[in-house]
């Protein structure tokens, strides 16, 4: 805490405030671009008259992301960070483009490629670049990335309820690219030995080296790590292959619950939440659902934002209470047992209060129980868990809504 408290009031306030700035508006840019690019190739396909591309826009939405999740991490680090970020700049102008002029399907649908490729490079790059600054620079990540759910939606229907059509908008939005530039090459402030452009061999130091640790590789937890010391550990040469398989594996203690409730929550946003409709409302069926969306990413925002104030460790129980909130409301759609809208409403800002701190907390606590040599590398790879958990959701989500469509 004292430590915290010189880096705010001390003569490193300026620069702790605009690492948290910086990595709030690139968590931002990396998932809004993402949240307004889908939304407005869905209105463009339809303005095509095109039926039946939903599960197309659904795999093109979720598979690259999660391809390049899996596998990226196991050899990113040979690209250096001022390269991926251009990348992610480069995909994310892409897919605007793409889909703003788009003439046919096929082109709408390789622009949601795109803006998937861009969401996945940088979340798993982002994650392992907060290894090289002081932890709490995570929760200006988490916040970033809860805001641009509501920002994405909220700006995105401005734009068309005021006249523009979503292909205007969209290029309205490519000032969001140049932002995610300027947030990453002008306000964060690098370490000195901070590899921009040229890889280094992992010598299992970052700059982040006073905090907690307890290696992946070991269940064993020893008097050092209790004392708050660091445990002696091997920081000499590059990770192996080996040694990322071992750290994978230590790792899908975070992996397996965030992807449950990941896959708990989009079964519920995908499969369920636009069977719930309530006749006697003052909202339309449209409204509706698209008020569930906006209070459940209202929800993702809050608890995104709260790893300031909180910590909570029970990832476990996070997803155990995400899977009773599914089926609560698998219930509801099944046996209508819910009377209005106002109990769906709270229920779904529950399960986006669930989702966003189950997100932050996981990686707060990879960060705070790795040691030095593996933080990099386990921030990219667990990164995978949310994605896995929404691609199986998509598997089941979609025929189960059908299913209840079609009685």
């Amino acid at each position: 805490m004292d430590r915290l408290e010189r880096l705010f009031d001390g003569e490193g306030r300026w620069i702790s405030w605009r690492n948290i700035a910086g990595f709030w508006w690139l968590g931002l840019c990396n998932n809004f671009a993402y949240v307004v690019m889908l939304s407005a190739a869905h209105d463009i396909l339809k303005q095509q008259e095109t039926n039946g591309t939903e599960p197309a826009v659904l795999l093109a939405d979720i598979l690259p992301t999660l391809l390049i999740k899996a596998v990226a991490p196991f050899f990113i680090h040979q690209l250096p960070y001022g390269f991926r970020v251009l990348m992610c700049i480069a995909t994310a102008t892409a897919s605007f483009l793409l889909v703003s002029f788009s003439s046919s399907v096929a082109m709408s649908i390789l622009g949601v490629v795109f803006a998937s490729i861009s969401s996945g490079l940088g979340e798993l790059s982002f994650l392992s670049l907060t290894v090289f600054f002081p932890r709490f620079v995570l929760g200006g990540w988490g916040s970033g990335t809860g805001g641009a759910g509501v920002a994405g939606a909220l700006l995105y229907a401005a734009f068309t309820q005021a006249g523009l059509s979503p292909r205007e908008t969209l290029l309205v939005m490519l000032v969001v690219p140049i932002i995610m530039a300027a947030s990453y090459y002008l306000l964060l402030v690098f370490p000195a030995s901070f590899p921009q452009w040229h890889c280094v061999v992992e010598e299992g130091r970052t700059p982040n080296t006073d905090q907690e640790r307890r290696p992946l590789v070991s269940g064993e937890e020893n008097e050092e790590i209790r004392d708050g010391e660091a445990p002696a550990e091997d920081s000499r040469g590059p990770l192996t292959y080996k040694d990322r398989l071992a750290i994978l594996r230590g790792l899908l203690r975070f992996i397996i619950p965030l992807g449950v409730v990941y896959f708990a929550e989009y079964f519920i946003n995908q499969g369920l939440l636009e069977l719930l409709y309530f006749p006697g409302f003052s909202l339309s069926h449209a409204e509706q659902y698209r008020w569930y969306q906006t209070v459940y990413q209202i929800g993702v925002f809050v608890s995104r934002s709260s790893l300031f104030c909180v910590k909570i460790r029970g990832v476990w129980l996070m997803s155990v209470l995400q899977c009773i909130n599914a089926l609560l409301l698998f219930f509801a759609v099944y046996y209508h047992i819910l009377s209005n809208a106002i109990l769906v409403f709270v229920i779904v800002a529950y399960e986006g209060l669930l989702g966003g701190a189950a997100y932050v907390n996981t990686f707060h606590f990879i960060s705070k129980e790795t040691g030095d040599r593996e933080r990099e590398f386990a921030m990219a790879a667990a990164s995978v868990g949310d994605s896995f958990g929404i691609a199986l959701s998509a598997a089941l989500s979609f025929p189960v809504h059908n299913y209840f469509c079609s009685l």
